[in-house]
């Protein structure tokens, strides 16, 4: 048997602990006994891109913002399908992240982060966004297992109305939040609507061949 070998730790901001192990040819990201991410699980992280690109696919030089770098399978995905004159912008708040993007997990990451549409950002997301009004095309959040603040408690006030508010005016007229989530959550389906969203909340597999356990994933646009 295989032993799984921690090669790399991060301390997130105002949270706990993210260790990256590798285990034969597989990546996997943990927060205390919670796996957050790995490299066997990347359908619904690829279907938060593409099924975002699928409504906004009308935009003219479309601009992305990525909340949450993660293994990189949103950003990879978006970048797939998004045109020449596109745009992406990846806000990512811990900078180890990045840091095994480039070294460890170089050869998953091939090279995204240096695309010529790409722009990566240190920062928190929320804050970011809270200083934007009318840019985006789309924007997808993948920073949490969930709308809660699992992974850090100062990213609850994304899911907030405070933040989803701020959200929708970051968005261009059209524009739609993707929001990505281990399980679903009636109660935030109902915070979207009221912040005045056209929700649209899809069941998407965990892996790319459509087997295994089934992730939530919320389309919300601004009109």
């Amino acid at each position: 048997m295989i032993p799984r070998e921690l090669i790399g730790t991060a301390q997130v901001p105002g949270g706990e602990e993210l260790r990256l192990f590798r285990h034969g040819r597989d990546f996997m990201i943990v927060l205390d006994r919670n796996e957050l991410m790995s490299t066997r699980r990347s359908g619904s992280e690829e279907a938060l891109a593409t099924m975002a690109w699928d409504r906004i696919q009308g935009a003219k030089a479309p601009h992305i913002l990525i909340g949450g770098y993660g293994m990189g399978f949103t950003l990879r995905a978006a970048l797939k399908v998004l045109p020449a004159d596109g745009m992406i912008t990846v806000v990512e708040l811990v900078p180890e992240i990045l840091e095994w993007a480039r070294g460890p997990m170089a050869d998953l990451a091939a090279g995204c982060l240096d695309d010529p549409r790409v722009l990566v950002v240190r920062a928190d997301v929320a804050q970011f966004i809270s200083g934007v009004s009318g840019e985006y095309d789309a924007i997808l959040l993948d920073v949490d297992n969930g709308p809660d603040g699992l992974v850090r408690e100062d990213n609850n006030v994304l899911y907030s109305g405070t933040g989803l508010r701020e959200a929708k005016r970051a968005l261009a007229p059209n524009g739609v939040l993707a929001i990505w989530s281990a399980d679903p959550d009636p109660a935030f389906t109902r915070r979207l609507q009221k912040t005045g969203f056209t929700v649209d909340e899809v069941r998407v597999a965990a892996r790319s061949n459509g087997k295994g356990s089934k992730h939530t994933i919320w389309f919300a646009r601004r009109g």
